[in-house]
């Protein structure tokens, strides 16, 4: 069974090709709108095995000569402390951890913009902040009636009201710490403005999925949707591209029913459109550089079984409804997949009806499956990553890692002191209580040296973990899901 489906180096190198090939197309400047992760796309790595998290970056550090970047922040955001759900920061601390993560990848952040600006003080506030840190801010501003209302927007009263943002690269892109920000429109402001001028630019979009050229219900792009069930996405054939040029190629509706708008308003900027679909917009290569379809199927599968769990999970603790619950079990019945295609599921399940307690599976790489189970000294978790680690070093089962003389101590603090309810340990805190065994004991030191080799498995918890472990098996690399229960009846849980 191969463990890889995608060819990243080959990635790199045809995807940077195409972006500088559209450069010239328009005439030396280029506005990208960026969407998806920059630096963590672990969607796109769980779906196509062997796509590294950070490629999209490192694709852009090949143009970093003709590149700057401007990230585009919806002011309303600003005002809402809207939160990222994925690493649970708001979305102005996340542009400032953007700019740090570029400016360290030796990539320069040119600007920011502040979209749907309408004189929100927390706004207010976070420009006079930005400023302070020697960024150059810019406001954008609402347009009514937008995108429909054409003679509006590309009017003194549409785009011509928002700041023309001063740029010196021929390739700008365009991104944001989440969707919504106003990445589009900000590209087209400045097609506006830069006509205005004299100069001739483009706008083109890089988004990983879906994958315009695999088949619609394809695994990849069914899991694309899977992910973006909380937001309404569709994929969909594209019919403008169809038309064109009687080719069957994929995009997803919010594109497609943009696309006459955007038309109508490149032929009134530029004279002439240079996209006679959605797809022609796109410069996404990530199709051309799958190796094994079987091997990327299967992972895709996982996502959309993964995501399924993860909605359930969202609306046992209130945060989301029924709909993107129902929209993933009808992905799956395309898909051809239940929850019974996950093995560490039933695994996991089963462990915790047979001992009355919350329990957790991971699964090996050469199928194995490792169980953990509570018990008075350990948390289900814990106790399942240390045999797994046995389980790859070789260890038997029988010999303990941690002395009780260890985790008691402890156990003692964290109750005693810190003032926890729970004095099981979590994740962090066995792994570091192994971390010290291994100075002087072998077995633990080399069980340690295993703990590389659990990314990128698969795990299952019977109950919902605390944010803790749940943060510390995305650090590992590891792919985990939770039945949408707790472990008690507690109204608060941490």
């Amino acid at each position: 069974m191969s463990t890889t489906g995608f060819d990243n180096e080959q990635y790199l190198k045809i995807q940077s090709e195409h972006i500088a090939e559209r450069i010239g197309q328009f005439g030396g400047k280029l506005y990208l709108e960026f969407g998806g992760k920059l630096f963590d796309d672990f969607h796109a790595s769980r779906v196509l095995p062997g796509f590294h998290p950070d490629s999209k970056i490192r694709m852009l550090k090949k143009l970093r000569d003709q590149t700057e970047i401007i990230i585009a922040i919806n002011a309303g955001d600003i005002e809402k402390n809207k939160v990222r759900g994925d690493i649970g920061i708001t979305y102005d601390m996340d542009l400032l951890r953007l700019v740090d993560a570029f400016t360290n990848n030796g990539l320069h952040v040119g600007s920011v913009v502040m979209t749907q600006f309408a004189e929100q003080p927390s706004a207010i506030a976070y420009e006079k902040k930005l400023k302070a840190l020697g960024m150059k801010v810019y406001r954008h501003y609402v347009i009514p009636g937008y995108p429909s209302n054409v003679p509006l927007i590309l009017s003194d009263e549409g785009y011509g009201k928002n700041d023309y943002i001063e740029t010196s690269k021929p390739l700008v892109v365009v991104t944001a710490p989440g969707p919504g920000s106003g990445k589009m429109a900000t590209c087209l402001s400045q097609l506006y403005h830069e006509a205005k001028r004299g100069v001739k630019a483009g706008y083109a979009k890089f988004e990983t999925f879906p994958i315009w050229n695999l088949p619609l219900n394809h695994p990849v792009n069914l899991a694309y949707e899977a992910a973006t069930a909380d937001l309404d996405d569709v994929n969909m054939i594209d019919p403008f591209h169809l038309e064109a040029y009687g080719k069957t190629v994929v995009n997803y509706n919010r594109d497609v029913e943009v696309f006459p708008v955007l038309k109508t308003m490149f032929e009134k900027i530029n004279g002439n459109s240079p996209y006679k679909s959605p797809t022609d917009m796109g410069v996404n290569m990530a199709g051309f550089c799958i190796t094994d379809d079987e091997t990327v199927g299967r992972a895709a599968n996982q996502e959309i079984i993964r995501r399924y769990y993860e909605a359930l999970c969202d609306k046992r603790k209130g945060n989301a409804g029924e709909g993107p619950v129902h929209r993933i079990e009808l992905l799956m019945e395309k898909a051809g997949i239940s929850v019974g295609n996950r093995p560490v599921v039933a695994a996991a399940n089963v462990r915790d009806e047979e001992t009355g307690g919350p329990a957790a599976a991971m699964q090996m790489e050469d199928g194995t499956i490792i169980t953990g189970k509570t018990s008075p000294l350990l948390g289900a978790s814990s106790a399942m990553i240390l045999d797994a680690l046995k389980y790859l070093a070789g260890i038997d089962d029988a010999i303990k890692l941690i002395s009780p003389s260890v985790i008691e101590p402890i156990m003692e603090l964290k109750v005693k002191y810190l003032k926890n309810h729970n004095p099981l340990l979590h994740i962090d805190e066995i792994l570091i209580a192994l971390s010290i065994a291994a100075l002087t004991n072998d077995a633990a030191k080399k069980a340690y040296e295993q703990l590389p080799k659990i990314s990128g498995l698969e795990v299952h918890s019977s109950v919902i973990l605390s944010q803790v472990d749940v943060g510390i098996f995305k650090k590992l690399g590891v792919n985990l899901t939770c039945e949408p229960k707790y472990h008690s009846k507690k109204l608060y849980h941490t």
